[in-house]
């Protein structure tokens, strides 16, 4: 068996073990709560039942998630205001990454339950991830490792620069 070592995703998985049915652990929950750390945190952008942050834990650059502020586990859990907004700041994130780094698709998706790979299963969000043709280099294909070629609070320093010129 080949050992990829990845201490930096141990606060991830502690932080992920610790979240419960209300909330408590949930980095969502805490980050909504938090708005004078949204830098610290890579709060890029808050609404008035929504925000969107960059992954700490991306497939690749630019990584976003966009969660409600209320800890909920699905669909259809959301009233319309939340879904509407949801939404919105997924089409409004898209055109920005679009935009800011040029690349040639988007995967856009909710992963819901552990099984389906939610990460943190009881408060869903929606990723968005621009893909670039090529993006899939010999260290996916070879060691199943993603490369991402920035870090992310310069990423972060750039899309919020970004966001502030769009609007």
């Amino acid at each position: 068996m080949t050992r990829l070592w990845a201490p930096w995703r141990l606060p991830y998985i502690r932080r992920a073990e610790k979240g419960g049915p209300e909330g408590d652990g949930c980095f969502f929950c805490a980050d909504a709560r938090t708005p004078r750390r949204d830098r610290r945190n890579l709060v890029l952008r808050r609404g008035k039942t929504c925000f969107v942050l960059l992954n700490r834990f991306p497939y690749t650059g630019g990584h976003l998630l966009v969660a409600p502020y209320a800890h909920k586990a699905d669909l259809a859990a959301l009233d319309s205001a939340e879904r509407l907004e949801l939404l919105d700041h997924a089409a409004d994130m898209q055109a920005l990454l679009g935009r800011h780094m040029k690349p040639h698709g988007f995967n856009l998706g909710i992963n819901l339950g552990r099984p389906a790979g939610a990460g943190v299963p009881g408060h869903l969000h929606l990723h968005v991830v621009p893909r670039w043709s090529g993006d899939v280099n010999f260290m996916t294909s070879v060691a199943g490792v993603r490369v991402v070629p920035q870090a992310l609070d310069e990423l972060y320093g750039e899309l919020k620069n970004a966001l502030s010129r769009a609007t």
